[in-house]
């Protein structure tokens, strides 16, 4: 199977910007990731900071995913990232409307069909069961839920409001069975990954469980080792 291709059930890990996940400490933390992936035979993807896509992409074998894209044309579009530069990167895909990066409706519409042509992998964000519903119309691969309350905080998501995973993955999967749903939304530990997958989920999205734990490693472990 190749590199880029991102298997199922997996963990996505999106570094945001967090202090210290860039450059030489970001490459150590992606390494990290990678590692645990091959001692426990499962599925990783990482998501880092835009200046780390090529680098991350050479020196890792796991799929890299941007955190966002943009729909602009290739040229005179200053500042802006197009979905060639990261399929020219080495990337693998790309994460879409996450709750801290929100885009309109037609927006993500359009980003999904020219990711396609350009050969990404869609992660879109969704915030509620309806928004789920509707984007799954634009069929991107995966969809993942993530009520943005629980973002960042203790409480996973598969324990605060289960049914919000259940139900937008029934509700995905009658609109369009080949799109996959992920969760995330406080997911850090093993337990709140075997939870994601009873809920008919087929994988995570997270950050901080990771980026900020301690031990990013064992995390890592503990979280495939529960899918």
């Amino acid at each position: 199977m190749s590199r880029l291709a991102l298997r199922t059930p997996v963990v996505v890990v999106n570094f945001k910007t967090y202090l210290g996940v860039c450059g030489g400490a970001g490459l150590a933390l992606a390494r990290l990731c990678e590692e645990a992936a091959n001692e426990t035979g499962r599925s990783v993807a990482i998501a880092p900071q835009g200046c780390d896509l090529a680098l991350f992409a050479r020196e890792v074998k796991i799929p890299v995913f941007a955190q966002h894209v943009e729909n602009v044309p290739q040229g005179a579009t200053t500042g802006f990232l197009t979905p060639e530069s990261v399929k020219a990167a080495g990337c693998a895909g790309t994460l879409l409307n996450h709750s801290e990066h929100r885009i309109r409706a037609d927006q993500a519409e359009e980003t999904v069909a020219r990711c396609k042509t350009t050969g990404l992998t869609t992660i879109v964000c969704t915030n509620t069961i309806g928004v789920s519903k509707a984007y799954a119309h634009f069929e991107p691969d995966f969809i993942a839920i993530e009520p943005p309350e629980l973002i960042g905080g203790d409480i996973s998501v598969t324990t605060a409001n289960p049914k919000i995973v259940s139900w937008t993955v029934e509700s995905v999967k009658h609109i369009s069975p080949k799109v996959k749903v992920l969760c995330g939304a406080g997911v850090k530990n093993g337990a709140d990954v075997k939870k994601a997958l009873e809920l008919g989920a087929e994988g995570v999205l997270l950050a901080s469980g990771v980026v900020k734990a301690k031990d990013p490693k064992a995390v890592m472990v503990e979280m495939l080792r529960a899918l």
